[in-house]
């Protein structure tokens, strides 16, 4: 089983790791798309980086890392990305044989595993990046069937817990997806947006540090309700988590 989780726009800075290296990478078919891309973005003058980017003066520092992409210290991915959903996974807590579960969908990477190292960068799945030829493709266009195809050599369920505009950058189909939604006082149903990267980072902490090895919808669902969780199935390819 293997549990993809969106990134995130706030980074750990810094890093006790040595800069880049691309040939450390998981999925390594993605290499190729990942250097172009990367080039783009410290190719991208900073004064114009913060129009493509949508980032605001404030967040300059941001634009100038990503022109240091190679050079800036690296850390475990899994501990680069912050935020609700990371600090629900609490990931310096979880054991090798967790984090072996766990990969992130990235604009800039692709797909990578729990500690592969990377350096601070700013890169969204909404975002058009220039390339060489002054075009602006989008990232979906970018990546094309490159990133479907990683995931299709995965071995087993894929849990595929990513925010919708990083699906689009490359579904794979029969991927396990998950909505949350909580009950109104009518009884009523209501998808949780505020609070959903917090209830799929509880969840991909139960699965990850779970004893069984889940192979479909209702071996998910059942990892999850032994921990306390109430999931209902609604397909052999989606589940909802109730709050």
């Amino acid at each position: 089983m293997l549990i993809v989780l969106p990134p995130s726009e706030t980074k750990a800075h810094g890093g006790d790791s040595g800069p880049l290296r691309w040939d450390c990478l998981s999925f390594p078919s993605l290499t190729p798309r990942r250097r172009a891309i990367a080039a783009d973005l410290a190719r991208l003058p900073v004064d114009e980086a913060l129009g493509v980017l949508g980032i605001s003066e404030r967040l300059r520092p941001e634009a100038e890392l990503n022109a240091r992409l190679e050079s800036t210290p690296t850390m475990p991915a899994l501990e680069r990305y912050t935020g609700v959903l990371y600090d629900a996974l609490d990931a310096p807590s979880l054991p090798p044989q967790a984090r072996a579960r766990l990969a992130v969908g990235s604009a800039l990477f692709g797909l990578l595993r729990a500690d592969d190292p990377i350096p601070h960068y700013r890169l969204s799945a909404s975002t058009k990046l220039p390339d060489a030829a002054g075009a602006a493709p989008t990232m979906k266009a970018r990546w094309g069937t490159a990133i479907t195809e990683a995931l299709g050599e995965v071995d087993g369920l894929v849990v595929d817990l990513r925010s919708g505009g990083y699906q689009q950058l490359g579904r794979l189909p029969g991927a396990l997806t998950v909505r949350v939604e909580s009950v109104r006082e009518d009884g009523s149903r209501k998808v949780v947006s505020h609070f959903n990267k917090h209830y799929k980072g509880q969840l991909a902490r139960v699965l990850a540090l779970s004893d069984a090895a889940p192979a479909d919808a209702p071996g998910v669902a059942e990892a999850a309700r032994a921990a306390g969780m109430t999931v209902e199935e609604n397909s052999p390819t989606e589940l909802t988590l109730v709050v």
